[in-house]
């Protein structure tokens, strides 16, 4: 079992795979809610790489991040769970998070091969605010 408040409160560089412009996505409320509480969460998304989203760069691949990531966070469908699961693997991530209803046993596979954690089927916003807002 992996304790998601202790990733979360170690972590502050968040990778987030499937970003939106669109303010009322499911993943642009994480991501705001992960910036209000002082995360560094850089937008993934290949069709707006070089647009801004909330403030930061958007870019097309994880890869392309010259900072180090703590987190793939990934807002995108199962299926594409085992191409941001190697893509964590070359920026040399500490986790492969997939928000709800995601999973990819192949992507568990190539995480946990490579000595990251991978968690599936939950969501950053809602483990955060089981241990922030108490």
């Amino acid at each position: 079992m992996t304790n998601t408040k202790e990733i979360l409160t170690t972590s502050t560089n968040i990778a987030l795979v499937g970003a939106s412009k669109d303010l009322t996505k499911t993943s642009s409320v994480v991501m705001k809610y992960l910036q209000k509480y002082g995360y560094k969460v850089f937008p993934v998304n290949p069709n707006m790489k070089g647009e801004r989203i909330l403030g930061e760069n958007v870019y097309g691949k994880i890869s392309e991040i010259k900072d180090k990531i703590d987190i793939v966070d990934v807002f995108r469908p199962s299926n594409e769970a085992i191409e941001i699961a190697k893509e964590a693997v070359i920026v040399g991530a500490k986790v492969l998070w997939l928000q709800l209803k995601i999973k990819n046993d192949e992507a568990r596979k190539i995480a946990e091969a490579n000595n990251i954690l991978y968690i599936e089927d939950k969501c950053t916003k809602i483990e955060i605010e089981k241990f922030i807002n108490k």
